[in-house]
C-alpha cells in the first residue's frame, strides 16, 4: 500500500479512537455530581476507555482501536449534605469517583491528539494533490 494512503488510515483509526475518548470523558463531566435517588444507592462510577493496537492485514499498517469501556474501582467521595434526598442516616452523601482535574487534563490530552491526528490527514491530503498536480504536468 502507498505509505501516504497508509498514513491516512492510521490518522483516521486515531481520530475515531480519540472521540471515543472524548466521549466517555464528556460523560463522566456531566455527571461529576450524580448521586444515586435514595440513601444507599451507589451513585454514577466514572469510566474508563482501553485502546489497542491493532495490525492492518490489508495495508500492514498499525492502527489504534478503541477497546472496551469499563469502571474506575476507586472509593467514592462522601460529603456531608444531610437535605440531600440521597444522605445515609448520619447525613452522608456518596459521590461519584470522578475528579474534574483528572477529566480536564484528560479532555485536553484527547483534544490535542486528535487535532495532531487531522493536521496529519491536511498534510497527507497536500502531498497527495502536489504529487497529483506533478502527474498532470
Amino acid at each position: 500500500m502507498d505509505p501516504l494512503f497508509a498514513s491516512l488510515k492510521v490518522a483516521g483509526s486515531g481520530l475515531a479512537a480519540q472521540s471515543a475518548r472524548l466521549r466517555v470523558v464528556s460523560e463522566n463531566l456531566a455527571n461529576v455530581m450524580s448521586t444515586g435517588k435514595t440513601s444507599g444507592a451507589e451513585p454514577y462510577r466514572r469510566k474508563t476507555l482501553t485502546f489497542s493496537s491493532e495490525l492492518d492485514r490489508a495495508s500492514g499498517v498499525a492502527l489504534v482501536r478503541s477497546g472496551a469501556v469499563g469502571v474506575d474501582r476507586s472509593p467514592f467521595n462522601v460529603e456531608y449534605d444531610p437535605g440531600n434526598p440521597a444522605a445515609d442516616p448520619n447525613g452522608n452523601v456518596t459521590l461519584p469517583n470522578v475528579n474534574m482535574i483528572v477529566e480536564m487534563a484528560d479532555m485536553r490530552e484527547a483534544n490535542r491528539a486528535y487535532e495532531a491526528d487531522l493536521q496529519t490527514m491536511k498534510q497527507t491530503r497536500d502531498l497527495l494533490s502536489m504529487t497529483i498536480d506533478l502527474l498532470k504536468g
